[in-house]
């Protein structure tokens, strides 16, 4: 029995140092990142970006000079017009896609290549955490808010290395994802963190495994939608601005040029949450199934209940708006942030700021 508590003891030991570790291996990741862009920034599409603007400032002084020589001489000659960059409406544009954070420099890919292997190596080795706290605890490792962000961290990370293997074009995604990634864990290992324990006898259940494990994955692929969206809406503003012909900041316009095409990132956001969201519907029908069992009722208002059924809501209003052409583009990114929001209320402040049977009695 001592040698048990002991063995546990050790793995659960073993389970912070490796977590911690991976924290390290995810801030080199983010510096790699960081020079990543810095070096993108440099690259022929930072200086096309920046020429681009300054013909367009060309352009409009020159109207502006043939405006006043024709007020001042009365004729009737016929402006030449600006050559500039036409596009279609928000979100029909017909704009290619950019290079990425590399900025097809073959020093920013080098970093950028660095910063994915550093954040697989670092995927792998708090996933090893985690997999020896379930170990130290003999249970699945998401009792508590500290064990579920670090599996919850695990998972958005390799969410995002599969979709690099299956050869899809989203390291953009790369620096938010390790900045999120340093951030979640380390309010895990500072305010959050909790001993290994057992749980109460109603939740020792096969449905822990199968209810949570659905709730973590869900979660991850909601978090790889919202910063597509985000990163939509500020390529939109962007292509707006240049089709308008108002002039961009270089930084700027390097760092947006470098992005996927606004259409691309709506269109990504919107295949992972409408990919993601009948599980998400599978994870409540669980929890209803799993409630029924430990608690001799499926439904019972509690905060958590509600609030995962007022994600589920919101979601369903994206996806409803995606198909309603008045609220295509804009204003169903919006909704799609509104609803990641729930998701976040319902993850951290449930858990922590509302009382309910969901919330984690000392985090």
């Amino acid at each position: 029995m001592i040698l048990a508590a002991t063995t546990n003891e050790s793995l659960a030991n073993t389970a912070n140092v490796l977590v911690y570790s991976s924290m390290a291996v995810y801030t080199l990741a983010f510096f790699a990142h960081i020079v990543e862009w810095v070096a993108g920034s440099r690259s022929k599409v930072g200086r096309t970006a920046a020429a681009l603007t300054g013909a367009r400032r060309t352009a409009s002084a020159t109207v502006e000079v043939r405006t006043a020589e024709k007020e001042k001489g009365g004729g009737t000659a016929v402006l030449e017009r600006p050559k500039v960059i036409t596009r279609s409406a928000a979100g029909r544009r017909d704009v290619p896609d950019g290079p990425g954070a590399a900025g097809g420099t073959e020093k920013g890919d080098l970093y950028g290549r660095i910063a994915v292997a550093l954040t697989a190596l670092g995927f792998l080795i708090e996933a090893a955490g985690v997999v020896s706290r379930a170990m130290a605890v003999q249970r699945a490792p998401w009792g508590n808010m500290y064990e579920f962000s670090t599996t919850f961290s695990t998972v958005a990370v390799g969410t995002y290395l599969a979709f690099l293997l299956a050869k899809k074009n989203i390291r953009w995604i790369g620096l938010p994802l390790v900045t999120t990634v340093l951030l979640n864990l380390g309010v895990a290992t500072t305010v959050l963190y909790t001993d290994s324990d057992q749980l109460v006898p109603a939740l020792h259940s096969y449905w822990l495994w199968i209810h949570v494990s659905t709730a973590i994955f869900c979660g991850a692929v909601f978090y790889l939608g919202a910063v597509g969206t985000v990163f939509y809406l500020l390529r939109d503003v962007y292509e707006s601005k240049i089709a308008r012909g108002v002039t961009v900041g270089r930084a700027w316009s390097s760092v947006m040029e470098r992005l996927p095409a606004a259409a691309t990132l709506d269109k990504f956001s919107y295949r992972v949450n409408a990919a993601v969201f009948p599980l998400w519907t599978f994870t409540i029908i669980a929890g209803a199934i799993w409630a029924g069992d430990a608690w001799g009722r499926y439904w019972g208002w509690d905060p958590k209940e509600v609030w995962s059924f007022i994600t589920w809501v919101a979601y369903a209003a994206y996806l409803h708006a995606r198909a309603t052409a008045g609220w295509k583009g804009r204003k169903a990114a919006t909704l799609a942030l509104v609803a990641f929001g729930c998701w976040l209320f319902n993850y951290y402040g449930v858990n922590i700021f509302v009382s309910g049977k969901h919330s984690y009695a000392d985090v």
